[in-house]
């Protein structure tokens, strides 16, 4: 077992997981930064909602057993794109004998759009699935670029997923079955992945068989009536402006009509990205006969990642258990 009495420079400066350190946060340099000196028992009173410790342990148990971690483009693709050479995926084979009867895990941090925590929001949540019995591939996206980043998240997705399709003689995985799950801007991520435009079909890429999107932002409509945004800020999300975007399939509550069953958790304290994001898409995807779970946590708010200590605790449970109701009902 790790000690939480460790610091987290000390986990991210051991030599077994360099190759993705710096991808803790990825577009952060963690080391000018004051939780660079924190213990992990620090971080977590202190700091950050949820568990930091098993996605380390999980993270070092991949890396002894090797095949765990793959770039997602290739040399000739990277010299055509410098800025693929920052996606990559990590893979988290679940314990349990069964796993390869499941579909897999598709998960996607959050970050704004400007980072990806895999710290909080992917390495630990990828230990929860993994206690569940389900393989996890965590996935480190493109935010580093000035100029339709939706677009190119987009074509990290579907590399993302063309790549474990081409290596089923690596992954213990089916390949086309597959449940993405995404905090945050990375659930708008999972989300925009189901409009018919932008996501699966579009890549000729098979449909996932359920969505978990955890406090996910959904609607550009929204945000122009409450919260605000820069323009800058939308020109290099969408390469046009917000009222332009809000009026196209980026506007994922009224693109939704190829949306897998979808569970949303979130909590109604979240003050960072509306609870109206979630209802709105609820909404939605009831109106569309689609099946849906919205689960609002009474307290707390934005950033909960595995729900370790927090009401949203038990999450990741509550999830697959509903799916798999609801793959038995199809």
């Amino acid at each position: 077992m790790l000690n939480e009495s460790k610091t987290l420079g000390e986990f991210l400066s051991d030599p077994r997981i360099a190759l993705i350190a710096d991808d803790a946060i990825r577009n952060m340099d963690l080391r000018q930064e004051p939780i660079w000196h924190k213990t992990i028992s620090e971080l977590r009173n202190e700091h950050f909602g949820g568990g930091i410790l098993p996605g380390f342990e999980r993270l070092f148990e991949a890396a002894q057993q090797g095949n765990w971690f793959f770039p997602v483009y290739s040399d000739e693709e990277c010299a055509a794109d410098a800025s693929r050479r920052s996606v990559n995926l990590v893979f988290l084979p679940s314990k349990a004998e069964d796993a390869g009867n499941r579909p897999y895990i598709f998960l996607v941090p959050g970050g704004g759009f400007v980072n990806v925590w895999n710290l909080t929001e992917g390495w630990p949540v990828a230990a929860q699935f993994n206690e569940l019995g389900y393989h996890v591939f965590i996935l480190t996206y493109r935010v580093q670029i000035e100029d339709k980043v939706l677009d190119r998240e987009m074509e990290d997705f579907a590399h993302a997923l063309s790549l474990i399709r081409q290596h089923e003689d690596i992954f213990p995985v089916q390949a086309d079955h597959y449940i993405t799950c995404g905090f945050s801007a990375g659930g708008y991520l999972v989300c925009l992945w189901n409009v018919k435009e932008k996501g699966y079909e579009a890549y000729h890429l098979p449909k996932p068989s359920a969505v978990f999107p955890v406090y996910p932002l959904v609607s550009w409509k929204l945000c122009m009536q409450h919260n605000g945004f820069d323009p800058g800020d939308a020109e290099r999300l969408f390469g046009c402006d917000m009222a332009r975007a809000a009026d196209s399939p980026y506007e994922i509550p009224d693109h939704a009509e190829n949306f897998p069953p979808c569970a949303l958790f979130l909590a109604a304290g979240d003050t960072l990205v509306s609870p109206e994001h979630s209802r709105m898409l609820k909404r939605s995807l009831d109106t569309l006969g689609i099946p849906c779970r919205l689960e609002i946590g009474k307290e707390g708010g934005h950033g909960f990642a595995d729900g370790s200590w927090t009401c949203m605790e038990g999450w990741t449970e509550r999830a697959v258990r509903w799916y798999e109701t609801v793959a038995k009902k199809s």
